[in-house]
């Protein structure tokens, strides 16, 4: 089940578990990803707070944390490779893999049609 955040980032929820990432949107927004910094594992985040921060060749920005819990996993590779955000965003460009806490949170998130109907108003 994949639900967004109005700040444009993605949670792919399984078994109490969300990856974390930006959304194909924010990455063509930013455009040329250049930089991430990752949260650290063990990292406990409220819905909302900062989680880490992406930097392209335009703009430096906040990646915020969809679903409230512990940063169980962080996808180091994107540290290697950041052109990976802009390669695959909703796939190998993953940032990190939260245990979650407040599973409820989510029915607070949009759904995929709900999220491109709000990117597609925001670009106007």
């Amino acid at each position: 089940m994949l639900k967004y955040l109005k700040t444009h980032e993605w949670a792919k929820i399984e078994a109490g578990t969300a990856v974390v990432g930006i959304s194909d949107h924010a990455q063509a927004e930013l455009g040329d990803i250049v930089f991430v910094e990752l949260p650290r594992k063990g990292l406990k985040v409220k819905q909302g707070e900062h989680l880490a921060t992406v930097e392209s060749t335009k703009a430096a920005a906040e990646v915020y944390a969809p679903l409230s819990g512990e940063v169980i996993e962080v996808n180091n590779a994107v540290t290697v490779s950041p052109q990976l955000l802009n390669e695959s965003p909703l796939d190998k460009g993953w940032i990190a893999r939260i245990k979650i806490s407040r599973l409820e949170e989510a029915q607070g998130l949009l759904d995929e049609k709900a999220y491109q109907e709000f990117a597609q108003k925001e670009k106007h």
